[in-house]
């Protein structure tokens, strides 16, 4: 007879020794996935034939470093819970360092009533932005279809969808839109030269046209810094996420265009993760 308990310590013991961080959390989830329902508190019941063999499929999977919410096709961000399929990005801790910024920008001005997200990918960003500026409206956009379909559902599961228009094409599409207060992104930002190097949880995972951005990394920057001058509204701000080192290089980019630095936000680990953008004080 196999416990749960019993299977819990051996998917962990082997998961760490792939190399596979977390293992003991991963290993949790992955049983709790198989069984359709949480572990605790049944460590001690039995499985079934069944069951074992899907957990050991699903550890299988993660052994070969498929990130457990591809496997689960599901991702906790902010307070929301997210479908995550292959044409998505994988929302990640380090993206709600936005959302900490934005609610930061309004803490002592009026909330913004419009919300743009570009590069939608799965929608979390919009979708926690929404979530937090209950009056508000917002637009997301992806270029690629099926993501957009992806942030379609999740308006729809988190309750947002009268409030989330979603749409597929490329930032140059957005000509008449209007303006918006909060305008977030969470671009490519991986040097081409860089994708070997990632994580295998990453390179081999999210897709390529979500990391790689040119040669040094900051080509999605140089597009969309004509694109939030146009669609900025007065008083309002943008907050694009960096990769790491990349805030100067993309403030000088911006700066051009008449946008200048507000605020720069570190994410959990200490990098500065999250770029605060606004009008700069000289512009007519």
């Amino acid at each position: 007879m196999t416990r749960i308990r019993d299977a819990l310590r051996d998917g962990a013991r082997r998961l760490a020794a792939a190399g596979v961080e977390g293992a003991r959390l991963d290993a949790r989830l992955l049983l709790g996935h198989a069984l359709g329902r949480e572990v605790w508190p049944h460590e001690e019941t039995a499985l079934d034939r069944d069951a074992l063999d899907r957990f050991e499929a699903l550890l299988h999977r993660r052994r070969n470093r498929e990130p457990v919410s591809r496997i689960v096709g599901r991702r906790a961000f902010w307070t929301l819970d997210l479908e995550v399929t292959p044409a998505t990005l994988d929302p990640r801790p380090d993206s709600e360092t936005l959302i900490e910024a934005a609610v930061e920008a309004f803490r002592d001005a009026p909330p913004p009533a419009r919300i743009l997200d570009l590069g939608t990918g799965t929608g979390c960003l919009l979708l926690a932005a929404l979530s937090e500026f209950p009056d508000a409206i917002g637009l997301g956009l992806d270029r690629l279809p099926a993501a957009a379909d992806v942030a379609r559902r999740n308006a729809e599961t988190t309750g947002l969808s009268a409030r989330a228009e979603i749409r597929s094409g490329d930032w140059s599409d957005l000509t008449g839109a209007g303006r918006f207060e909060l305008i977030l992104s969470n671009p490519p930002y991986i040097a081409a030269g860089e994708i070997s190097s990632l994580e295998p949880d990453v390179r081999g995972f999210d897709p390529l046209e979500a990391l790689e951005a040119g040669r040094d990394g900051l080509d999605a920057y140089r597009s969309l810094a004509p694109v939030l001058a146009d669609l900025l509204a007065p008083g309002g701000i943008a907050i694009l996420e960096l990769g790491i080192g990349q805030g100067d290089a993309v403030a000088a980019i911006m700066a051009p265009y008449g946008l200048t630095v507000a605020a720069r936000r570190d994410d959990l680990g200490g990098v500065s993760r999250a770029l605060v953008l606004k009008w700069n004080d000289t512009r007519s």
